[in-house]
C-alpha cells in the first residue's frame, strides 16, 4: 500500500513543498515580531536622543508609551496570552 499511496499523492509534493516553506517563513516572521531586543534597543535609542536635545519630553514620553506598550504585547504572546 506504501508504493500506491506515494504514486497517488507525488502530484501533490509541489504544493505540500511549498506550504511547508510558508510556514517556515511565517515561524521566522513571527519569531523577528516577537523579539523584545530591538524594541529594547529603540527605548535606549529614544533616551539617547532625549539626552542630546533631539526630542522633547512629550515626544519622548508619547514614544515610550508606545514602546513599553509593544513590550507588554510580547510579554502576552510569550506567556500564551495572545
Amino acid at each position: 500500500m506504501g508504493l500506491l499511496d506515494k504514486l497517488i499523492t507525488a502530484p501533490l509534493l509541489p504544493v505540500r513543498t511549498v506550504v511547508w516553506v510558508a510556514q517556515r517563513v511565517a515561524d521566522q516572521a513571527e519569531a523577528e515580531y516577537y523579539d523584545p531586543a530591538p524594541v529594547w534597543a529603540q527605548l535606549a535609542e529614544l533616551g539617547r536622543r532625549l539626552d542630546d536635545g533631539e526630542i522633547d519630553e512629550e515626544t519622548f514620553e508619547r514614544e515610550e508609551d508606545l514602546l513599553v506598550e509593544r513590550l507588554a504585547e510580547i510579554d502576552r504572546y510569550r506567556r500564551g496570552e495572545l
